[in-house]
């Protein structure tokens, strides 16, 4: 049974499971909406609109992490990042942000700007430095498994067991972690679709989610308009939706703690219907 989780002003108490995610790429050159909230009054009014759709958490990133993307200076992406989340919080106090970085300096500027997590796709390991901002602010961390980078990770990932690696992954992280110091009640895992997957991989997982519980932590999906539903549905990204909501539905058939997802208002709403229908 997993203890309730104080993120900011919230307590996620697992009652209402999931919780979402609002997903808020401010980059030029993001794989589904790059550019359209790169400038900060948009994204501010994205923001809004992410709140009105009932997100639990809006997720900030400054870096594009699709597959193949290169990596931007730290300087660029707290440029990118650090007027929004501040911006945010002026305006909506009591929303609850993440900072989707895997870089230390970035992490710390969010969290003094009012960002109240971190979410970071290298979990802790490209910044050495990223452990002590977790615990010198004792917010808490999402810590995604990922092959290799966003630039290599797509090229021939392979697993012995895709399922038991990625716990192996993730037992071996928790661990590493808690030992530093940081706290095992706030980590929240990432199985991580995409990255560094194939699409069979993708699809294991997802039918998989229950073998992560195991970890007692709670579980985060983020497959809103990835590739692995283009494939399902031959569609660009930006008309994926209706495929995202398919994952969504199945997800909280298998009681996944958070989904991450581009339009919170359409995953929220069909579950909801799903919802009275089945019970």
């Amino acid at each position: 049974m997993l203890s309730p989780l104080s993120i900011g002003s919230k307590v996620f108490d697992w009652k209402e499971i999931p919780y979402f995610v609002g997903i808020l790429n401010v980059t030029p050159d993001s794989f589904s909406d790059g550019g359209r909230y790169f400038n900060l009054k948009n994204a501010i009014l994205r923001a809004k609109e992410l709140l009105e759709e009932g997100a639990d958490i809006i997720d900030v990133g400054g870096e594009s992490t699709r597959p193949f993307s290169n990596s931007v200076s730290e300087e660029e992406e707290l440029q990118r990042v650090i007027p929004v989340i501040k911006a945010i919080k002026e305006e909506f106090p009591s929303a609850i942000i993440s900072v989707d970085t895997y870089k230390s300096k970035v992490a710390a500027e969010a969290l003094k700007v009012g960002a109240d997590i971190v979410n970071d796709i290298s979990a802790l390991r490209f910044d050495k430095n990223m452990l002590n901002v977790i615990k010198d602010y004792n917010c808490p961390v999402i810590i995604m498994h990922m092959q290799g980078t966003p630039k290599t990770m797509q090229i021939n990932p392979v697993y012995d067991n895709v399922i038991e690696d990625i716990k192996k992954f993730f037992k071996n992280r928790i661990e590493f972690l808690v030992e530093q110091g940081i706290s095992f009640e706030k980590i929240i895992i990432d199985p991580g679709i995409g990255f560094g997957k194939t699409f069979e991989h993708n699809i294991e997982i997802l039918k998989n989610l229950e073998s992560f519980y195991e970890l007692n932590r709670p579980v985060l999906i983020g497959h809103s308009r990835k590739s692995f539903i283009g494939k399902i549905i031959n569609k660009p990204p930006q008309q994926r939706e209706g495929g995202t909501i398919g994952v969504s539905i199945f997800t909280y058939l298998k009681k996944v703690h958070f989904l991450r997802v581009h339009k919170v208002d359409f995953n929220k709403d069909a579950i909801k219907v799903f919802k009275i229908l089945i019970n």
